[in-house]
């Protein structure tokens, strides 16, 4: 069944193919992401202290939780909520800080992830298939090229933004005034904490959270016609969505793409949403999308009882 959720952004043509690719190393983004590990590592093992940490702590979840999943991924990608400009400048370049993407490569990594995922088969670097290290090595120091690729187009109103090209270009840089800040303040302790370990942990636990979450877990939703499913992870239960301020509840977003909430039970912590309630609260946010006022899907089938990938495979045997 083919989908029938929106994607804009992406536009086919004749051959395109999510299967046909090769996936091969890419210096630039494997240098980087080196470098912020042997920082995180020795650096900070050599730079140790409290405040450091709690440096870290505080800005990683800051960066998380309103810059990547309400900024980037939930205003960004999906527009699944109306904020004034400034404010969505504010959110999309903390997501920038993450360390992971600027805002045009962050929506075309996404839209063709999602593009694939849809269709019944797709190359195993966009659906996760592959041994935990290998996946790890694809996803963080390699890309992929397909044969037949489709083409991503942005709206206007972010194509024709000056600040999100500067964002775009300047990506790695923006760490640099931070950097600078936290030397003045706390040495060497904070900089690697605060820019070295924060950007590690950021960029590994988005894989790592990706990467179980389209191989084990719960189903509550099945998409027919995707050859890769989401789950919701509970390994960790309520903590995991904590930690992944919501992005764990992946189920729930492979039915429901374009919420804003992403934890739809009380046992679904979601702090990004939590965020975006207080700023509609607050008057910033409007027009938030929710499960409740998403157009029906006839490819979104319910489960009669949640169930794991195991019983799922078990049930379809």
């Amino acid at each position: 069944m083919e989908s029938t959720h929106r994607m804009a952004r992406v536009q086919l043509n004749t051959d395109a193919n999510p299967c046909l690719g090769r996936v091969h190393y890419a210096p630039g983004k494997s240098a980087w992401i080196s470098l912020m590990v042997l920082g995180a590592f020795i650096g900070g093992a050599l730079n140790f202290s409290w405040a450091a940490l709690g440096l870290f702590a505080s800005t990683s979840m800051l960066t998380l939780c309103l810059g990547h999943s309400a900024g980037m991924h939930r205003r960004l990608i999906h527009n699944s909520f109306d904020c004034p400009r400034w404010l969505e400048y504010l959110l999309v370049y903390c997501g920038t800080l993450i360390g992971m993407a600027g805002p045009f490569s962050i929506i075309e990594t996404h839209e063709l992830r999602d593009w694939a995922q849809r269709q019944p088969i797709c190359h195993d670097y966009f659906a996760s298939r592959q041994p935990l290290l290998k996946d790890a090595f694809w996803i963080l120091h390699c890309d992929i090229r397909l044969q037949h690729s489709p083409r991503v187009v942005y709206e206007e109103r972010i194509w024709g933004d000056r600040f999100y090209h500067f964002l775009e270009k300047t990506r790695h840089w923006q760490q640099l005034p931070w950097a600078i800040l936290f030397y003045a303040l706390g040495g060497w302790s904070w900089v690697f904490w605060g820019i070295c370990a924060r950007v590690s942990v950021c960029m590994i636990g988005h894989w790592l959270v990706g990467y179980f979450a389209h191989r084990f877990g719960d189903r509550t939703w099945h998409i027919e016609g995707a050859g890769c499913q989401g789950y919701n992870v509970t390994a960790l239960g309520s903590l995991l969505g904590l930690l992944s301020v919501g992005e764990c509840w992946h189920n729930n977003h492979h039915a429901f793409p374009d919420s804003a909430q992403l934890g739809l039970r009380w046992a679904q912590p979601d702090p990004s949403w939590w965020f975006i309630c207080s700023l509609k609260k607050l008057g910033l946010a409007w027009n938030l999308q929710t499960a409740a006022n998403q157009p029906p899907r006839p490819e979104r089938v319910r489960l009669e009882q949640p169930k794991s990938q195991v019983a799922f495979l078990q049930q379809k045997l």
